[in-house]
């Protein structure tokens, strides 16, 4: 969902723009190969970097986190 005049966090952004060491080998492997998925696991269970650096890169680069008052029944 986007709202109009606005745009959505684009996948791995922050991780490009420190620039993050496991993400450049993330770049450098081809998409799907078995090296890809073992460098990915670094990044889903063995993250370098913190929620709290992450949050404050958000502040920091002007996005907004928004939610609905009320969660939907999804």
């Amino acid at each position: 969902m986007s709202l109009e005049g606005y745009i959505e966090y684009q996948r791995r952004e922050f991780c490009k723009d420190l620039p993050c060491p496991v993400q450049q080998l993330l770049d450098g492997a081809q998409e799907g190969s078995t090296e890809y998925q073992r460098i990915r696991g670094i990044c889903q269970s063995h993250c370098i970097h913190s929620t709290y650096e992450f949050h404050h890169w958000l502040i920091q680069k002007g996005y907004l986190i928004i939610r609905p008052q009320q969660p939907s029944n999804v």
